[in-house]
């Protein structure tokens, strides 16, 4: 068995990719994910959140991460104009995966990316969450990455809380990074063509609560 050991740990592009995401938002910090779901989920699963306000119309996953998260749904039809991003009610996570312009950040705020292929950015799938909280950051570091510490190998860390295996690869980092280097300043909102289904027509989400 070799004993080399790399120069250069892969994933610091996708740490790279984080930073770069932050500056043109204007977010503290960047927090790569591989989907704007698993953000979501990621996020509420923290809050441990309860009932949870959100559009009846909206992407499908919404409100499935928040129930997988533990939460409860509540649907509310004068959300449903929302372009770009909206507040998962009444904490402060955003859906933002129709929305990736510069200085989009709101303080204070849990903000969820996407960079699906029919998104602005088309990574194909990945997404982050754009914070200022640091406490959150090293939480979320280690719940994406299966408890692990980030670039740290495991047999070298100590595994001492639950997590998923929800991390951005770095090839997909790679991607995006280079797809963000010819990245336009000023990007309006992405419209949802013939937009969404109201979800609540679906019979998994007959007992969810409209308000």
């Amino acid at each position: 068995m070799s004993d080399y050991k790399i120069k250069h740990n892969p994933y610091k592009i996708v740490s790279m990719f984080e930073e770069c995401i932050a500056d043109y938002t204007g977010a503290p910090y960047a927090l790569s994910i591989d989907s704007c779901t698993n953000a979501l989920f990621l996020t509420c699963k923290y809050f441990e959140v309860n009932d949870v306000i959100i559009p009846s119309k909206t992407y499908l996953s919404v409100p499935q991460s928040i129930m997988q998260a533990g939460g409860n749904v509540l649907f509310d039809e004068s959300m449903n104009d929302w372009t770009g991003a909206y507040q998962l009610k009444p904490y402060p996570i955003w859906d933002s995966a129709k929305r990736l312009t510069s200085d989009m950040y709101i303080p204070g705020s849990y903000m969820c990316l996407s960079f699906h292929i029919k998104k602005t950015l088309k990574i194909g799938k990945g997404g982050m969450v754009l914070t200022d909280d640091k406490e959150f950051v090293d939480w979320f570091r280690r719940a994406r990455y299966e408890g692990r510490g980030w670039q740290t190998f495991y047999k070298d860390d100590n595994i001492k809380t639950m997590g998923w295996n929800m991390y951005m690869t770095p090839q997909e980092a790679a991607h995006g990074l280079c797809l963000l280097q010819n990245y336009p300043l000023h990007v309006p909102d992405l419209e949802e063509e013939n937009g969404y289904l109201d979800l609540r027509r679906f019979d998994l989400f007959s007992d969810c609560k409209t308000i």
